[in-house]
C-alpha cells in the first residue's frame, strides 16, 4: 500500500532544515505560493502550487506564505506558515480551506498564522534581520514576462525596506532540489508505478484506425481510476506527427504499418514520472522501423552507461552526440561528407536528433539543475534520445527515468518493455488479458 500523500511531514521538515543551513547569519527567507490565474467570465484556471513552497511545506492551497528566520531569538518566529483564513460562504463554492491544525499536520510548521496578518507581522521581523532571501524563476528558458506573486513581493519589500541586503534563493533551491532524498525518490517510484498501469492499458488498446485522442483517453481513464493525473500534457503522436516534439493536437488516425510515439507520465504527491515509448500500431515492427528503433535504443543504452557521479551534463551530452553521429553514419542517415562539412553550430546528426538527451526530474518535469554542477548520487534524470526522419515520416523516442547511484544508475522503469521483441510480446500479452 502506498504511503498517504499527506504523510511526508518529516520530508518537508528536512527540506527546510537543508535550506536554512545555506542561509547567511541573521537572514529571513520568504517564499510565496503561486497566483490563481483567471480564465474567462467568473472562472479561474486550475491552481498549481509553487513547487518550491510545496517542497518545504506540502501545502497545495493558494494564498500561502512561508517565512524562515532561523536566528530569531523567539523560537515561534523561526518558522511561520501563513495560510488563508477560511470563509464559510466561499467554502460552499470552492471547498474547505485548511485549519491551522491541518496545516501543521501536513507541513510540520508549529507556528501557523493567517496570511491576512502578513503586513502586521513583517516589520517586527525584518527590522531585526540583515539579509532577506527571495525567490524568482531563474530557469534559462523562462520568459519571466508575467508579474507573478514572487515578483510583486520582491518589488514590495525592496520598496519598503531598501537598506536591507537582498539575496537570491533560486541558486540554493536549485542545488538542494536537484539531489533527491530517499522519500522523494519513493514518490517518483509511485508515479512510475501508476504510469506503468496506464502503459499496459495503452498496449491493450493500440490498433490500426484508433485515434490519437482515444489512446490518451485510455491513459486518462487509468490515471483517474488509480487516483492520479497527468504530470504534463500527454503526447500521442502517430506517423509523421512523431517528429513534432511537443505534439498535443491528438486528432489523427493511427494507421496500419505506422509507429505511434507515446510521451506521458503520472504524478504522485506532485512528483512526476516521464515515460516515452514508440510502438508499432499493428503490434509488429517492420524491418526498417526495427533498424531505426534499435539505433535509438543503442544511443539510450550508451547514454545511460555514461551517467555516474562527477560527470558534467555538458560533457555527457557531447559524448552522446558523438555516439549519435557514429550510429547515424552506420545506419546511412548521414555520410562522411555530411560530417566533414558540419560546423559546431550545425552538426550533421542534429537533422535527426534535435533535442537534449536528459533533464532532471522531480516536482517539475524539467526539474531544477545547475549547469556547473556534476551528476551526484540521488539525482533523478531522464534518458531520452530520439531519431526523427522526415523523408520516411518516422519519429522514435525512447525514455526512462533513472536515479544516479554511487557507481552508475538505477532504472526506475526497468520493468517496462523496451526491446522491440519485448514490446511486440507485451502488446500481445496485454491484448490477451
Amino acid at each position: 500500500m502506498h504511503k498517504n500523500e499527506n504523510s511526508y511531514c518529516t520530508l518537508y521538515k528536512m527540506n527546510r532544515e537543508r535550506l536554512v543551513k545555506k542561509l547567511l547569519p541573521n537572514s529571513l527567507a520568504l517564499l510565496v505560493g503561486n497566483d490563481i490565474y483567471p480564465a474567462n467570465a467568473d472562472q479561474d484556471l486550475p491552481f498549481i502550487q509553487n513547487t518550491n513552497l510545496f517542497w518545504m511545506t506540502g501545502i497545495r492551497q493558494p494564498n500561502t506564505i512561508l517565512i524562515l528566520y532561523p536566528n530569531h531569538p523567539n523560537k515561534e518566529s523561526r518558522e511561520i506558515l501563513l495560510i488563508t483564513k477560511p470563509i464559510p460562504a466561499k467554502e460552499k463554492w470552492t471547498g474547505k480551506s485548511l485549519t491551522p491544525a491541518e496545516a501543521n499536520a501536513i507541513s510540520g510548521v508549529e507556528h501557523i498564522m493567517w496570511v491576512e496578518q502578513i503586513d502586521d507581522l513583517l516589520p517586527a521581523l525584518i527590522h531585526h534581520c540583515t539579509n532577506i532571501y527571495l525567490n524568482t524563476n531563474e530557469h534559462n528558458r523562462s520568459a519571466n514576462l508575467i508579474l507573478t506573486q514572487e515578483k510583486r513581493w520582491i518589488n514590495k519589500l525592496q520598496q519598503r525596506y531598501p537598506l536591507h541586503q537582498y539575496q537570491r534563493l533560486a541558486p540554493i533551491l536549485t542545488e538542494l532540489r536537484s539531489i533527491k532524498l530517499p522519500a522523494e525518490i519513493e514518490q517518483i517510484e509511485h508515479a512510475v508505478a501508476k504510469t506503468r498501469l496506464a502503459f499496459e492499458r495503452v498496449c491493450a488498446t493500440v490498433q490500426p484506425n484508433i485515434k490519437e485522442y482515444e489512446i490518451r483517453a485510455e491513459i486518462m481513464y487509468s490515471f483517474i481510476k488509480n487516483n492520479t493525473t497527468e504530470a504534463y500534457d500527454t503526447i500521442i503522436a502517430s506517423g509523421d506527427n512523431a517528429r513534432i516534439l511537443h505534439y498535443t493536437t491528438l486528432q489523427d488516425t493511427c494507421h496500419d504499418g505506422d509507429l505511434v510515439l507515446l510521451d506521458f507520465g503520472a504524478q504522485y504527491n506532485n512528483y512526476k514520472a516521464d515515460l516515452s515509448r514508440t510502438l508499432p500500431v499493428n503490434g509488429t515492427f517492420t524491418k526498417r522501423q526495427k533498424q531505426l528503433y534499435d539505433a535509438c535504443l543503442h544511443i539510450k543504452k550508451y547514454a545511460t552507461s555514461l551517467i555516474k557521479p562527477g560527470v558534467m551534463m555538458q560533457e555527457y551530452k557531447a559524448q552522446v552526440n558523438e555516439e549519435a553521429s557514429r550510429v547515424f553514419l552506420n545506419n546511412g542517415l548521414i555520410t562522411d561528407a555530411d560530417i566533414a562539412n558540419e560546423s559546431p553550430t550545425n552538426r550533421a546528426f542534429a537533422k535527426f536528433f534535435y533535442h537534449g538527451v536528459s533533464h532532471h526530474l522531480g516536482l517539475d518535469v524539467h526539474d531544477y539543475d545547475l549547469p556547473n554542477m556534476p551528476f551526484q548520487e540521488g539525482m533523478v534524470l531522464t534518458v531520452e534520445p530520439g531519431i526523427y526522419v522526415a523523408e520516411e515520416k518516422i519519429g522514435i523516442r525512447i525514455e526512462d527515468d533513472v536515479v544516479v547511484t554511487q557507481n552508475g544508475t538505477r532504472n526506475l522503469m526497468a520493468d517496462f518493455p523496451i526491446e522491440t521483441s519485448d514490446i511486440e510480446a507485451f502488446i500481445k500479452q496485454c491484448k490477451n488479458k
